[in-house]
């Protein structure tokens, strides 16, 4: 019997954010792994079970996963978002990278999905309209100095950034050091926006200046996303203000 590995995201948390790839894969799949908080957006049938872990816990889920499918069950790995950004699907390469010749061998399909970044910015506007890059402030797999030296590089190659995992109860110094940095680099003026549960009913977006952006309006559920020189502010009488990164640099 041949098994099947199936890596999906879910979107940032509405059900309409999650694609119909993702929800027709996660319908043929028997046995789902991954962080509680995201199983618990899904609706499954009886015949379907679900094997929860924290969320510092991926390799062990991703090997456990494996290890499961070549056992010959239809297997479903359920990330937040996309699978490919911060997420699962890198965690089960690994695996399988370092793993019996078994693992190679099984049919696997990573699905992707919406990631936070990109809800975050349909909800202001085109912050992302030009070049840009994603830098996660965890450093749990990478030290704080090459986090550091990333920040000071992409700012100053003028790239907007969209930063994940921006704080947290242990290290909840990281994202004030991250602005503090960003200050040396690019006029305080620059855009930062702070999305929290985009597309929850909890959601919280705001728009501030990198001059006011407080660390305390981010928690492991938002993505923030700081502006490039080149990123503009568009007021409107009324309504929530536009931001976006023009299509070329302003000369």
């Amino acid at each position: 019997m041949t098994g099947k590995l199936t890596v999906v995201g879910t979107g940032p948390g509405s059900p309409d954010q999650a694609t119909p790839e993702a929800l027709a894969a996660i319908a043929a799949s028997h046995v789902f792994f991954g962080y509680g908080p995201y199983l618990d957006r899904l609706t499954l049938r009886d015949d379907q079970r679900r094997v929860a872990s924290d969320n510092r816990e991926e390799l062990a889920r991703a090997k456990d996963a494996l290890m499961t499918a070549a056992s010959g069950e239809r297997v479903c790995v359920v990330s937040g978002g996309d699978p490919g950004v911060f997420a699962m699907a890198a965690a089960v390469c690994e695996a399988i990278e370092a793993g019996p010749p078994a693992w190679r061998a099984l049919e696997l399909s990573i699905v992707p999905g919406v990631t936070a970044m990109l809800a975050v910015a349909a909800r202001v506007g085109a912050p992302l309209g030009h070049d840009f890059c994603a830098i996660s402030l965890s450093d749990n797999l990478k030290p704080w100095t090459v986090i550091e030296a990333r920040l000071r590089a992409v700012a100053g190659a003028g790239l907007v950034i969209a930063l994940y995992n921006p704080i947290s109860k242990a290290r909840p110094w990281q994202l004030g050091s991250a602005f503090s940095i960003l200050r040396e680099v690019l006029p305080w003026s620059t855009p930062v926006i702070f999305g929290r549960a985009a597309g929850r009913p909890d959601e919280a977006i705001s728009v501030v200046t990198l001059a006011d952006a407080d660390p305390a309006k981010a928690d492991m559920a938002t993505c923030v996303i700081i502006g490039s020189p080149e990123t503009r502010i568009i007021e409107r009488p009324g309504q929530s203000p536009l931001v976006y990164s023009p299509r070329g640099v302003q000369k």
